[in-house]
């Protein structure tokens, strides 16, 4: 038993620095960039990645209601080879059916403010983040 949890922190820390390595590598390829309003725009996207998720969970989950009063990019990511996410208005109406097959990340942009829920649905964990535009 000691030696199982031994090995499963020995390749969780291998994962967290290799994670950490690919991060540093998006942020010095951000900083080589010429163009000040593109640098600033990579910038934004690799410390986005670094924040903390908004809602995160396993298989099925109905967020809380959240407001939003500007342009917001909805990202998400799931881990395993199903996720359907439902963007719900404040009546709890379907307004976006946004899906990912297969695991992966992807991002849609919520463009009006307003009150929303999220439903979704997925076969493993997945995270969802909400940033500025």
């Amino acid at each position: 038993m000691r030696t199982a949890v031994m090995l499963v922190s020995l390749l969780l820390a291998s994962s967290l620095e290799a994670q950490a390595r690919e991060e540093l590598g998006e942020i010095k390829a951000c900083a080589r960039i010429e163009t000040d309003n593109e640098r600033l725009a990579c910038f934004d996207r690799a410390a986005a990645k670094l924040s903390a998720p908004r809602f995160e969970g396993r298989l099925g989950m109905i967020t809380e209601p959240f407001e939003i009063s500007a342009p917001t990019v909805l990202r998400y990511q799931s881990d395993g080879v199903i996720f359907v996410l439902y963007l719900r208005d404040s009546k709890g109406e379907v307004l976006q059916n946004l899906h990912i097959g297969g695991g992966g990340e992807a991002s849609y942009l919520i463009e009006k403010p307003g009150t929303y829920s999220l439903q979704i649905n997925g076969s493993e964990s997945w995270r969802v983040w909400l940033d500025p535009k």
